[in-house]
């Protein structure tokens, strides 16, 4: 492993022995880097081909070590699009995430093609590249000299997210599961409804020394991530009591009392509502008997 790494220098910070997090100013995303005896081990390559030259150069400042391993954390474009600059490294995700890139990566593109013309330039050059290395609830990489543990706590963020922990430094880079900069990010892809059962596995790998990298936003601790876990829980239930009220789902925002601002939680409502196969239509009660 390295020893005595001048991170102020390099802009990376140690948060565990060889384990490193830089956070980038672009979509406020937080890559990891664990170094072992047989190269380094990447936690996300950012948004595009540029930015994922940027973390290249920024790895040599680190180490001269070669990549050997990628994680993606889950799909979405700002951490996965930068995969084909680490095509020599195996790259690993859940099962899900090879398919949501097929289904949704072209819409993805042109979406962030239509916010600049680098951008545009930028999304025209991509290639997507998915998981090399699937699996559905665990694997462990070995890094010669030290293992990561690679975990599918269980849906939330969206259905592939993916844990990655470093039991000898007790560090654990969570993806988007857990975010510091922000409220958790309920997008279309999310489980809302299944979000606090995921997060209660994720909490359960924790000691109260563990840092905690989230995939925005500075790096966190267990209180953290369980205080997160409260209020994700607090989504899910005002969801429930929201649908089982009979409130439409289209009130259901200014309804209720929420942990996080309204307008972060459209799709949590939606999602939420959707799974439970409501539409808010008014309360039912059984038996239906003719009066």
């Amino acid at each position: 492993m390295l020893s005595g790494v001048n991170t102020r220098a390099t802009g990376w910070t140690e948060v565990g022995p060889g384990c490193f997090a830089r956070r980038y100013p672009s979509f406020d995303v937080t890559v990891g880097v664990v170094v072992g005896a047989d190269g380094l081990l990447v936690v996300d390559t950012r948004g595009s081909l540029g930015e994922a030259d940027e973390l290249r150069a920024d790895l040599v400042a680190l180490s001269s070590a070669p990549v050997r391993w990628v994680v993606d954390t889950h799909w979405h474009f700002d951490h996965c699009f930068g995969n084909a600059r680490f095509t020599e490294a195996a790259i690993y995700g859940h099962e899900t995430v090879p398919e949501m890139l097929a289904t949704e990566a072209e819409a993805v593109r042109a979406s962030l093609a239509e916010r600049s013309p680098e951008w545009a330039r930028e999304m025209g050059e991509l290639v997507v590249v998915p998981p090399s290395r699937t699996f559905s609830s665990v694997a462990v990489v070995d890094l010669g000299d030290r293992q990561v543990e690679l975990v599918h706590p269980g849906r939330g963020h969206t259905a592939g997210d993916v844990a990655a922990r470093v039991p000898d430094a007790d560090v654990v880079y969570v993806g988007d599961l857990i975010e510091e900069s922000g409220p958790p990010m309920y997008g279309e892809d999310s489980f809302p409804l299944e979000w606090p059962a995921t997060l209660d596995l994720l909490t359960g790998l924790l000691t109260e020394r563990t840092a905690v990298v989230p995939g925005h936003g500075a790096v966190v601790d267990r209180a953290f991530a369980q205080a997160q876990r409260i209020e994700v829980s607090n989504v899910a239930e005002t969801v429930r009591h929201l649908a089982a009220e009979g409130v439409p789902v289209d009130k259901a925002l200014d309804a209720g009392e929420w942990p996080y601002p309204r307008e972060s939680l459209a799709h949590a409502v939606r999602r939420g509502y959707e799974h439970l196969g409501s539409t808010g239509a008014g309360r039912r009660s059984l038996p239906l008997l003719p009066p």
